[in-house]
């Protein structure tokens, strides 16, 4: 599914909730202004329609000196979802659902929360969104998002893209068959 051309994904800056090991999707919580910045010659700008991504999007447009509001908004890029999670430490889940979370630790790619997603499913949507893409893209994203990425173009594979570290605020580029990260 590897395709030539640049894509590019940065991650938001990190908020308290990560800072907490929260389960978080939905909720907008605010972030700290990244640092560097990312070319201009990029043909297309995509945000999650979160808010802590469409408030990196408008920071990033800002230090390349493009209009803030000039970006399109996908649902596809949106954050895994937690369901019943959502908000919750990884104790409090664990407490709440102590065999499901088991499960899901086990095999957190095909196991979804209560209510919520499985890393599957967020595959298969960007999979999607990545095949939709047909210019050099510069989309602001999540760290499932960007894990579920890197397993659909065969970068990972579903056990190690599971638990990888996904740097907040970095960019990671896809493109001419390789994965780089910028921080």
């Amino acid at each position: 599914m590897r395709k030539a051309g640049f894509r590019a994904c940065r991650t938001f800056r990190s908020t308290s909730w990560v800072c907490d090991s929260r389960f978080m999707r939905a909720v907008s919580s605010p972030i700290s202004l990244p640092r560097g910045g990312l070319r201009k010659d990029a043909v297309t700008f995509v945000a999650s329609p979160l808010g802590r991504a469409r408030q990196t999007m408008e920071l990033v447009r800002g230090v390349v000196d493009l209009p803030l509001s000039g970006y399109a908004v996908d649902d596809r890029l949106r954050e895994i979802g937690y369901g019943a999670w959502e908000g919750s430490t990884l104790a409090q889940a664990q407490a709440q659902e102590p065999e499901l979370f088991a499960r899901r630790q086990a095999a957190k790619w095909t196991v979804s929360p209560p209510g919520g997603e499985s890393y599957v499913s967020v595959q298969a949507r960007m999979s999607d969104w990545y095949q939709d893409s047909k210019t050099d893209t510069v989309a602001v994203a999540h760290g499932g998002t960007a894990r579920a990425l890197m397993v659909a173009l065969a970068f990972e594979t579903p056990e190690t893209a599971a638990d990888l570290f996904i740097e907040q605020g970095a960019v990671y580029r896809f493109g001419d068959g390789e994965l780089r990260k910028y921080s």
